[in-house]
């Protein structure tokens, strides 16, 4: 009399389904995986410390916010691209201050004491939004949260500016 645990024989049939199914798990995860790290790879990579751009020079700001633009090369996944952005730089007491120029309401172009009626704040064309010098939104107007603001670091006489947070 032979027990279940000795009787193992599995038939040819079995043996065949069984080994297909391993060498082609094999074969797609050969495909798969490289695929997959290929796609996701450009996403997974974080931000070096070169990620600051040089803007301007402290002794170019005084305390009234300056627009200053400038480019840098942006990777978008495998398209490296020119992006240019604007940032209004100044000087609040030993602080170097940069707002960025992109209206929090619809993303419109802020400028700095261009409206005769509201002469001392940012001012956004489109629909009326206003912001203070440090910008902040001012209440009953279309945005709903401040400018946001960039990183900001001074190096030898050199502004830097990072990624642009906002101040909520």
């Amino acid at each position: 009399m032979v027990s279940d645990e000795q009787n193992h024989n599995v038939s040819r049939r079995q043996f065949l389904t069984y080994t297909l199914t391993g060498v082609g798990g094999f074969m797609a995860a050969g495909i798969i995986l490289p695929m997959a790290r290929f796609a996701i790879d450009p996403v997974l990579q974080a931000e070096s410390e070169g990620d600051m751009k040089a803007v301007t020079d402290v002794s170019e700001l005084t305390e009234e916010p300056q627009r200053f633009d400038f480019s840098y090369d942006q990777e978008d996944a495998w398209v490296t691209s020119e992006t240019t952005e604007t940032a209004y730089i100044y000087q609040s007491g030993d602080e170097v201050v940069a707002l960025s120029s992109t209206c929090t309401h619809l993303g419109c172009t802020v400028s700095w004491a261009t409206n005769e009626e509201y002469p001392d704040e940012f001012f956004c064309p489109c629909h009326g939004g206003r912001y203070e010098k440090d910008g902040t939104n001012i209440e009953g107007t279309p945005p709903t949260e401040p400018l946001h603001k960039y990183e900001v670091e001074v190096r030898d006489g050199t502004v830097y500016v990072g990624k642009a947070e906002p101040q909520v």
